[in-house]
């Protein structure tokens, strides 16, 4: 009796175990399905909407555009005469030169400083040590004011032709109708002490 229960009982562990073996390859492919099921529903919601995920590498909008200046910022050029005298500073002559510029009030100060520099064998600057701080038009009258060292002075001839070729090289402008000249800001009798100045010069 006692080995008949002794093998009953060794037959049901057996079956026990085989019970147990049996389901591990069960579980493994429900885990895998599971595991299939939830890569499935990754871009899903769960009342079955779909998701949109965001790019990996978002471009912000309009990155790759270029920037176009507009008309005002972008440079002009146009040719003006100045006026330069001879070794004897006897007249002016005139000299066709390129100003650049970005905005129409910027033409002023070029021509001034076109002035102060020939590119003609044989002509003299009158304006070359001279340094222009300011040229602005309002209502017609260009205000220019500017800084005179002692290197900068000439002689009376010398003064008036000076002071010719400015008027003449800035009144090729129609929009400037008088020129005011100021020394380190303020109004002088005279330029360099010789030619008594107009406050404004009218354009003739």
């Amino acid at each position: 009796m006692n080995r008949k229960l002794w093998i009953i009982g060794v037959l049901v562990l057996l079956l026990a175990l085989t019970a147990g073996c049996g389901q591990k390859p069960n579980a493994l492919v429900e885990g895998e399905q599971g595991k299939q099921e939830n890569q499935g529903n990754a871009g899903n919601s769960t009342d079955g909407t779909a998701i949109q995920e965001p790019p990996s590498n978002p471009v912000a909008h309009g990155a790759g555009d270029s920037h176009h200046s507009s008309p005002e910022e972008q440079a002009k050029t146009m040719v003006i005469q100045a006026y330069f005298t001879d070794d004897q500073l006897n007249e002016l002559f005139p000299e066709n030169k390129e100003i650049t510029y970005s905005a129409d009030t910027e033409k002023y100060m070029q021509t001034l400083k076109a002035l102060q520099q020939s590119e003609t064998p044989g002509l003299l600057p009158l304006w070359e040590k001279v340094n222009f701080k300011q040229a602005v038009l309002e209502g017609g009258k260009l205000t220019v004011d500017l800084t005179l060292p002692d290197e900068a002075r000439l002689g009376a001839g010398g003064e008036a032709l000076a002071v010719e070729s400015l008027t003449k090289a800035i009144f090729q402008f129609e929009e400037v109708q008088s020129i005011e000249i100021l020394v380190d800001g303020q109004q002088a009798d005279t330029l360099m002490g010789h030619v008594e100045l107009e406050h404004p010069f009218q354009r003739k």
